[in-house]
C-alpha cells in the first residue's frame, strides 16, 4: 500500500471553524423571517383581480382593452362581409387574420407582463383561433386539405 499524507485536523477543523462563523445564526435569521413577513402584511390586498399589487391601475386596463380589442377583431371575422375565395379579397382576408395574431401576440406579452392569468389564457385562444383561421384558408391552397383551391381568380 501507499503511504497516505496524513492530513492536519487541527488546521482543517479551525477553517471549518472560521467559515462557520461567518454564517448568520438561526436566531438572527429567524428574525429577519419575522420581520420580512410583518412588512408583506402592511402591504394592502390588491384591488380587484389586480395579480400585482404594484400594477397600476392604467395598466390593468391598458392589458384588458388589448384583450378585448383582439378578441373582438377575432369574432368579427367569423362575420367576414365579402367572400374570401380567390384573389385579392383572399389577402384582404389574410390581412384581417394577421391583424388577429398580432392583437394576440401584443395582448399575451402584455398580460404575461402583468401576471393577469385569465388575460392571458383569453390571449393564447385568441392566437390559436387566428392560426385555425390562417388554417382554413391557407392549407387548401397548399394541396394539404382533401379539397382544393386557389390563390387567383382564373
Amino acid at each position: 500500500m501507499a503511504k497516505e499524507k496524513e492530513r492536519d485536523w487541527d488546521k482543517e477543523l479551525k477553517e471549518v471553524d472560521k467559515l462557520l462563523n461567518q454564517l448568520p445564526t438561526y436566531r438572527e435569521e429567524q428574525a429577519a423571517t419575522k420581520a420580512a413577513q410583518a412588512r408583506s402584511a402592511a402591504v394592502p390586498p390588491a384591488a380587484h383581480g389586480a395579480a400585482d399589487p404594484g400594477l397600476s391601475t392604467r395598466a390593468w386596463i391598458g392589458t384588458w382593452a388589448r384583450v378585448g380589442l383582439g378578441l373582438l377583431v377575432g369574432i368579427g371575422m367569423t362575420q367576414w362581409p365579402y367572400t374570401h375565395g380567390c384573389g385579392l379579397k383572399l389577402y384582404f382576408y389574410l390581412g384581417g387574420v394577421a391583424v388577429v395574431l398580432v392583437a394576440g401576440l401584443w395582448s399575451s406579452v402584455s398580460s404575461w407582463r402583468r401576471r393577469l392569468s385569465f388575460a392571458h389564457i383569453l390571449s393564447q385562444g385568441l392566437i390559436i383561433w387566428a392560426l385555425v383561421l390562417a388554417a382554413r384558408e391557407i392549407l387548401p391552397r397548399v394541396h394539404y386539405a382533401r379539397e382544393t383551391a386557389t390563390w387567383f381568380c382564373p
